[in-house]
């Protein structure tokens, strides 16, 4: 009993300082592949990526994106409190709530987590959110999501998307 309760106790701390260790890496270190990347490879769909910087990737789409999926990017510390209490308001009087993720909360599922909506998906994604927050300064966070958010099956970021739909870098 003693030995399966220090395991765990083991397991549970090597859970909590991973990802933690992963994110600090990511810091400086271009993450080579997502969870999502896996799956679809499983699924028999081939891999098209390319790593941009931010700098070279067209400021055009840095602010489109910014601008359609988390408008208050630079202002919130990775939660849209705002948005997110809208939402439960919109579903509280009937309606059917769209999703209240901000780009910081997307980078922690892409980078770590598996696609879909369940509970323990958006805890986990909620406590890898505030970390990346607190390591990362802002260009980091958007400049992780522009190259590894997938494009369309097997195709990840901006770069491998402009040369999969538009034949050009």
């Amino acid at each position: 009993m003693r030995f399966l309760r220090r395991l765990l106790f083991m397991v549970l701390v090597a859970a909590l300082v991973a990802p933690a260790g992963l994110i600090a890496l990511y810091r400086i270190v271009d993450p080579p592949v997502t969870p999502l990347m896996l799956i679809r490879l499983a699924e028999g769909h081939s891999i098209a990526k390319s790593w941009r910087d931010l700098e070279r990737i067209s400021p055009n789409l840095s602010h489109a994106v910014v601008a359609s999926e988390d408008n208050r990017f630079c202002e919130h510390p990775g939660f849209d409190v705002d948005e997110m209490a809208g939402q439960i308001d919109r579903w509280l009087d009937g309606g059917r709530p769209r999703g209240a993720s901000t780009i910081t909360m997307q980078t922690a599922k892409n980078l770590f987590l598996w696609p879909g909506r369940d509970p323990l998906r958006k805890v986990l994604e909620a406590w890898l959110t505030w970390q990346i927050e607190l390591m990362w300064p802002k260009q980091r966070i958007l400049e992780v999501y522009l190259n590894v958010v997938e494009f369309g099956p097997g195709v990840y970021g901006a770069e491998a998307a402009a040369r999969t739909f538009f034949a050009r870098p």
